[in-house]
């Protein structure tokens, strides 16, 4: 499964810009780099709690909210993007990483894209926070799935909650090594997950060898009891997508 790379910056400026974040190094001067084609709205975070938060949501992410105290763990932003006028940035970005498929991108299209989890009216659709743990190299995404992602009757859609582990495993991935794409992604359902319910997406990455990395994961119940889904990406390849070596033309 190709995750997009417009999903790919989306969770990409979720690790710019932190508040109480260290920045980075200062980079020598040089010829200033564009941005690649999204720009990023940093008046909403999608990622604070909501009126439709469920009680179990809130009581999560308070819990680790308090785990961030101490910098052990770190909430992950997420901010909703736009198209900007430098389409063509983009173009050249997947001529670079997948030439078979860059005739295949209509620019008219693309400047009327969103982000797929951000498609729906709050409480109706992807509902989600994650932490990240550095020293354990592990990503916690939250996730509620409101009543527009149902599949069987009373349960959410399966290609929901792929969804959601795709976009915790890759998180694992981009804070790991940076830009990345999935190369496999292998996803076992245990049990149908309730619809509206919370649970938690538990992402471990287990190691690298050269551009492949390896990256478990598992879908639980709010008190983890319960095992829903059990994932593995294995590999996740990285590409060179350009001669630029920005990390934004890098995948």
């Amino acid at each position: 499964m190709l995750r997009s790379c417009a999903a790919r910056l989306h969770a990409l400026g979720a690790l710019r810009g932190l508040p109480g974040a260290a920045r980075p190094p200062a980079r020598s001067p040089g010829p200033a780099r564009r941005s690649l084609f999204l720009e990023a709205d940093f008046h909403k975070d999608s990622s604070l709690p909501k009126p439709s938060w469920s009680k179990d949501m809130r009581l999560l992410f308070d819990q680790f909210m308090k785990k961030c105290e101490d910098g052990s763990w770190t909430r992950l932003p997420f901010y909703s993007y736009k198209a900007v006028q430098n389409v063509h940035d983009f173009i050249a970005f997947i001529h670079g990483s997948l030439p078979s498929t860059a005739k295949l991108v209509d620019k008219e299209q693309l400047s009327q894209a969103q982000i797929f989890t951000e498609s729906f009216k709050d409480g109706l659709g992807f509902e989600y926070v994650m932490f990240y743990n550095d020293a354990e190299k592990r990503t916690v995404c939250l996730f509620q799935g409101g009543p527009h992602l149902q599949g069987m009757p009373g349960f959410l859609h399966g290609g929901a909650v792929a969804t959601m582990i795709d976009a915790t495993v890759g998180m694992s991935a981009i804070k790991a090594e940076g830009l990345v794409m999935t190369a496999n992604l292998n996803i076992n359902f245990k049990r149908p997950v309730p619809l509206c319910s919370v649970v938690v997406i538990n992402s471990h990455l287990d190691k690298t060898e050269g551009r492949k990395l390896f990256i478990s994961c598992d879908v639980r119940s709010v008190d983890e009891t319960t095992l829903y889904s059990e994932a593995t990406s294995s590999p996740s390849s990285r590409r060179k997508c350009g001669p630029s070596p920005a990390p934004l033309t890098r995948c």
